[in-house]
């Protein structure tokens, strides 16, 4: 069945790696290994909800959120009011990476929130555990359209129902938690023999 939301973590996912977000939401595959076990324990805390005033800010935790335009739908870790600004805040366990599938998802979170309150949102932020700061996001138009184009992407994936084939970059996949389930390099190495195989068989 062609699901109507796609989780907004999914959108991180997919940022990262299509055959990860086959994966983990065509599949429903994971892989519990130190990382993800960190990761869980560390949004314990966060993932009690409520509402409390932090130097002059209200802080909703675990704010459900969704668009209907884009088809996506999740929680926010946090979303901050200061100012009568909005400020959604994505807690992760890490640090501040190279690859920005982390900014994707949490922009989605702010197109939901936008579209819930009617307000434009400009900018929030990721906390990350590791190097107990947070990195500011600026909403950019690029941004933007980046998560739109996600968003559709993941329905049109998640309609074919296929697992996508491994991207060429070995350094995201050695980074990858699901790299034991995934074994992309001996999918690509099967994948450039069967030309081969295949003009054998015909002579």
């Amino acid at each position: 069945m062609i699901p109507d939301y796609i989780p907004l973590a999914m959108i991180n996912a997919l940022a990262y790696c299509p055959r990860r977000f086959g994966y983990e939401f065509i599949q429903a595959e994971m892989l519990l290994n130190e990382h993800v076990v960190e990761g869980l324990l560390r949004h314990q805390g966060v993932d009690l909800g409520g509402t409390e005033w932090v130097r002059e800010a209200v802080q909703q935790r675990l704010v459900y959120v969704w668009s209907e335009r884009l088809g996506l739908a999740g929680f926010c870790d946090m979303v901050e009011e200061r100012d009568g600004a909005l400020y959604p805040v994505e807690y992760k366990k890490g640090r501040p990476g190279k690859w920005k599938s982390d900014h994707a998802q949490l922009c989605a979170q702010a197109l939901c929130l936008e579209e819930r309150t009617g307000r434009t949102i400009e900018q929030g932020a990721i906390f990350y555990f590791a190097a107990r700061r947070r990195e500011e996001v600026l909403f950019t138009p690029q941004l933007r359209a980046e998560v739109e184009q996600l968003a559709a992407e993941a329905h049109r994936l998640a309609a074919a129902g296929l697992l996508p084939p491994p991207i060429e970059n070995r350094a995201k996949c050695r980074d990858c938690s699901l790299h034991a389930l995934c074994m992309p390099d001996e999918v690509r190495t099967l994948r450039n023999a069967e030309p081969q195989r295949r003009s054998d068989a015909e002579h």
